[in-house]
């Protein structure tokens, strides 16, 4: 498997972007110096295309995949391409606070503590549907390590499509996430662009 091993705070400074969308709570002191350049409208497009990659942990390849299962669907490719991430299981995760950052969500998810409508599924890109009830593990409740995440995590709020429960270790999916309910600095437009090209 392809790991990206760039330094997060780096790479947020570059992306233009606040490492706390990934759950990371540092701030970098440096600042981005770039000679006086004006980006190209490419340059534009695909500085948010590597942006949504970044943030979800998607590589290239699913996350073309993803844009055209999204042109597939109907309504606006954007917004459905923001969706189909949005509810990868280990975003989902992420979002409930089982996890402190996608990262380690992805390694819950891998490491088979979590289940989906009492199944044990073991893929991070699994999407979920409406009404799914994704929990951790009977067997992994009682680890201590679940007891740090939710002391880490207690004051994020789950989005308005999630209903979390945070002391049983468990979430519903209430409804499918409208554009306006994700709150990713990511312009899809632009993404949209670059690949319709």
């Amino acid at each position: 498997m392809a790991v990206n091993r760039v330094p997060v705070l780096k790479r947020c400074r570059s992306l233009g972007l606040d490492p706390l969308y990934l759950g990371i709570s540092k701030k970098s002191t440096r600042e981005l110096r770039r000679a006086n350049k004006k980006m190209s409208e490419y340059g534009l497009q695909l500085r948010e295309k590597q942006k949504a990659k970044f943030i979800y942990g998607v590589l290239e390849k699913p996350f073309r995949n993803y844009y055209e299962k999204a042109e597939k669907m109907s309504g606006q490719t954007g917004a459905n391409l923001m969706m189909l991430l949005e509810l990868r299981l280990d975003n989902v995760i992420f979002r409930l606070g089982l996890a402190r950052t996608r990262k380690e969500a992805r390694q819950i998810v891998d490491h088979k503590h979590v289940t989906v409508n009492g199944k044990v599924v073991n893929i991070p890109s699994y999407l979920v549907k409406a009404g799914d009830v994704v929990e951790i593990r009977e067997k992994n409740k009682s680890s201590q390590r679940y007891k740090y995440i939710i002391d880490a995590t207690n004051g994020r709020i789950a989005p308005e499509w999630l209903d979390a429960n945070q002391e049983g270790l468990s979430g519903v999916v209430k409804e499918l996430p409208t554009r306006e309910a994700i709150d990713v600095p990511v312009d899809e437009m632009l993404i949209v662009e670059l690949y319709s090209k």
